[in-house]
């Protein structure tokens, strides 16, 4: 038997794509003692969108930053740095690939580069040349190479060349429960349940909280559950776990608005959701629900009230942006037009809640009056009557602010509460940028739907929603919410459920 001990692990090589580096700028030293290569061509891509007002654009900028402070010579920049985990970091500039006579030419004679020759020859596009690199330091380098991309369409391409290739996965969240269940497309609602005596439910549902010992450690703060009697199945009183086994009583479940409307908690997860924002002492509320449950008119009914009662100074509201074409910045008008397309289902919830219900005789006679018409506010001007919605004295008034994310790094932001609806679309490192804006006597809440993610580069793992929960569930200030139960309309609920 060899009982020599066995040699260090052979290194591996990581060969960085453009859009993992614009996804999380620190990615770069997130592979441990392992290699981490980055292209020459990746360079050139961040050189496109440094220009943005944009996340992509800051997160392009911090690279350069970052490369700037590893690689402060040429010397440098040709022999790769150490990394304090062990590892090294290296620019490649592919030898195997020139531009010759006015076109790309793979030089290689290897089987590998003599496939990708066959496959993909038209190396003017970047991605093949960034996989051609990865071919490159897989037929060079001892050890295996792998290809980090969050295309996957070049995850295949760098397949079928025999490279192996992967997602990132430094933020991915593997398996979380929640995840799977906000996925499910039934109206069911499926929350965990506690059996205790019918004595002590009784006496909880009476004092309001109850304290159960034998439970230290099993569930997380501010955690919703049903406590169910043992004697009696279906008697069921909602409840949150506070922390240490124990447990209170359901607080709200209805929102007021001065001067409009009220609401109702339709469902349970509505009533859980309700609970957790009115609640001072939690300041994060994440929640994940599909389309109809209700999620945004809650929580901006929530938050209107809560600055209407002198609890936040002002309420904030901003929606995470995919554009098919170019960002908010080339649209007309200020930044509250220019984000009015994005942030309508807010406006739509505001309208709402401030409108007061009509009475059956003003359905009659829908004639514009100088001072009021359908309970909403109007003011004259030349050739009619402009019609000034519900919610535009609060934003001239300061009560109600509306605010793009690429302006939201560098604010400090105190008693305020700030609405992120369509977190869903966040990266995790745009989710931190907001959070650490949250300054005194302030609350954030996260909202979206795990089945409507629309930016190419996160998935219902990996996005700065589910982050955010998965990074900071278990603090006392945070609190989770899923809502299952559509409350829109039947044919909406319907329809999420089998479309």
């Amino acid at each position: 038997m060899d009982n020599t001990p066995s040699s260090a692990p052979v290194q591996k090589h990581f060969v960085l794509d453009t859009n993992v580096l614009l996804h999380d700028p620190q990615s770069m030293f997130c592979f441990q003692e392992h290699v981490v290569w980055i292209p020459i061509e990746v360079l050139e891509e961040l050189d496109k969108f440094k220009p943005e007002n944009t996340t992509r654009g800051a997160n392009a900028r911090e690279v350069h930053r970052r490369l700037n402070e590893r690689f402060p010579n040429a010397a440098a920049m040709r022999e790769g740095v150490v990394l304090p985990s062990g590892g090294r970091i290296q620019v490649c500039i592919n030898p195997a690939v020139q531009f010759e006579r006015g076109a790309w030419q793979a030089t290689a004679q290897s089987v590998r580069f003599t496939t990708a020759r066959a496959l993909f020859p038209d190396f003017s596009r970047t991605d093949n040349r960034i996989l051609a690199t990865a071919a490159h330091l897989a037929d060079s380098q001892p050890g295996q190479t792998i290809l980090v991309t969050k295309d996957l369409n070049l995850q295949l391409k760098a397949r079928s060349l025999g490279l192996e290739a992967q997602d990132y996965r430094t933020d991915r969240v593997e398996d979380d429960n929640d995840i799977r269940r906000a996925q499910r497309r039934t109206g069911d609602e499926d929350y965990e349940s506690l059996v205790i005596s019918g004595n002590r439910l009784q006496a909880f549902a009476s004092e309001g909280h109850i304290f159960l010992p034998d439970l230290k450690g099993k569930y997380q703060p501010n955690q919703f559950l049903l406590l169910r009697s043992e004697d009696a199945p279906d008697h069921r009183v909602p409840a949150r776990h506070k922390q240490g086994g124990f447990f209170n009583i359901l607080h709200r479940d209805h929102v007021t608005i001065q001067g409009g409307r009220s609401l109702q908690a339709l469902n349970l997860g509505q009533r859980f959701l309700l609970d957790a924002l009115y609640d001072p002492q939690i300041t994060l509320v994440t929640v994940y629900g599909k389309a109809g449950t209700g999620k945004t008119l809650l929580t901006v009914g929530a938050a209107l009230e809560q600055v209407q009662g002198g609890d936040f100074e002002k309420m904030l509201i901003t929606r995470v942006i995919m554009p098919t074409g170019k960002d908010i910045g080339f649209l007309p008008g200020s930044k509250e037009e220019k984000m009015q397309p994005w942030l309508q289902p807010a406006y739509d919830a505001l309208e709402h809640l401030l409108a007061r219900p009509r009475k059956p005789d003003q359905f009659e006679s829908k004639k514009a009056s100088s001072r009021k018409s359908g309970g909403r506010s109007v003011a004259p001007v030349a050739g009619g009557v402009k019609q000034v919605r519900p919610y535009e004295p609060l934003l001239q008034s300061g009560l109600l602010e509306v605010e793009a994310i690429t302006h939201i790094r560098g604010r400090s932001l105190p008693r305020s509460i700030f609405i992120v609806d369509e977190a869903q679309q966040l990266t995790p490192h745009e989710a931190k940028t907001l959070v650490t804006r949250m300054g005194k006597g302030s609350k954030m809440v996260l909202i979206g739907d795990l089945g409507q993610i629309d930016n190419p580069y996160v998935d219902a793992h990996t996005n700065g929603l589910v982050y955010t929960r998965n990074k900071l569930q278990g603090q006392e200030f945070m609190a989770h919410v899923n809502l299952f139960k559509g409350e829109r309309s039947h044919m909406a609920e319907v329809a999420a459920n089998l479309m």
